[in-house]
């Protein structure tokens, strides 16, 4: 069964840290293109991040870059994203996605259930 699992989010302080894990079952993992999503309340969802099959080219917003990383460890099926110094904005529900295209395509075929994060003091 085809199946994309976020996990790790959760109400962290402005100016700390989580890691999102996304487990992927059902689909071999370095045949696609993984991205991680968030859509806060009131707003569209936004692609944040991509990261290629291999992992050798990454891409991302620029609301987050320097302070996001993406990475896969295609032997564990397990697409992360690193988050540091979070800001309020950065409240949002959070989704994995999987491209069998690649990144630059901007066309998802599967897509996680989402996992909350909340920075707030």
């Amino acid at each position: 069964q085809l199946q994309l699992v976020e996990s790790g989010g959760g109400l962290v302080q402005p100016g700390g840290s989580l890691r999102l894990s996304c487990a992927v079952s059902g689909l071999t993992l370095d045949n696609y293109a993984m991205a991680w999503f968030r859509q806060a309340p009131g707003k569209e969802r936004e692609e944040i991040s991509c990261i290629s099959r291999s992992g050798g080219s990454t891409n991302f917003r620029d609301s987050v870059k320097g302070r996001f990383t993406i990475s896969r460890d295609n032997a564990k099926n397990t697409v992360y994203l690193q988050m540091n110094s979070l800001k309020p904005e950065d409240t949002a529900v959070y989704y994995c996605a999987a491209s069998r295209r690649g990144c630059i395509w901007k066309v998802y075929d599967y897509w996680g259930q989402g996992t909350q994060v909340t920075v707030s003091s």
